[in-house]
């Protein structure tokens, strides 16, 4: 492994796993590379089975008692660990935002309930926030019956999350797909 490719290793959010001699307990329940349980046994014995296979000792479990560690190619290991990560990051849909004005036209407002019906479509959460600006801030009331009016027009079906409240720059709503 090159230089580059460990400094890229260490920036990583990949959690660090102990390996081979970093693995600190005395007996560990090993795993082998093919996924088959070879029991409990002493950390020298569970080093020396791996080095006879030429692959690494790596600590996956450390709070059980005894550890678990599994007989891998560390690089290999890595690669699946990233691998996984990149696709819980995938499966994470993100929170949109949506601002609307408080004197905001009908063909503004029907164009991002055309918005927020794709983001719902799509999975995402939506937050809708009504700007108050200056004086508009003494008309809390009003600004909440706007924004109650503005999600009867959204058609997909969806839940409030979080139901319209007072937020420093004035009110915001949150909303997901049922």
């Amino acid at each position: 492994m090159t230089i580059s490719n460990w400094d890229n290793l260490l920036k990583s959010n990949i959690k660090k796993f102990r390996i081979n001699n970093q693995i600190r307990a005395r007996e560990v329940r090993v795993v082998d590379e093919v996924g088959k349980n070879l029991g409990v046994m002493k950390l020298e014995e569970a080093l020396k089975m791996a080095f006879e296979r030429h692959l690494d000792l790596v600590e996956i479990a450390p709070k059980v008692n005894p550890p678990v560690v599994k007989i891998i190619d560390y690089g290999k290991f890595l690669y699946w660990q990233r691998k996984k990560e990149k696709e819980k990051k995938k499966q994470q849909k993100e929170l949109k935002c949506i601002r609307i004005g408080f004197k905001e036209s009908e063909h503004d407002l029907d164009f991002k309930v055309k918005k927020i019906s794709e983001f719902l479509e799509n999975g995402h959460q939506v937050r809708i926030d009504l700007i108050l600006k200056g004086r508009e801030k003494a008309f809390k009331d009003q600004a909440i019956e706007k924004i109650k009016n503005f999600l009867e027009k959204i058609k997909v079906n969806y839940k409030i999350i979080q139901e319209p409240k007072k937020v420093p720059r004035g009110i915001s709503t949150m909303i997901v797909k049922k």
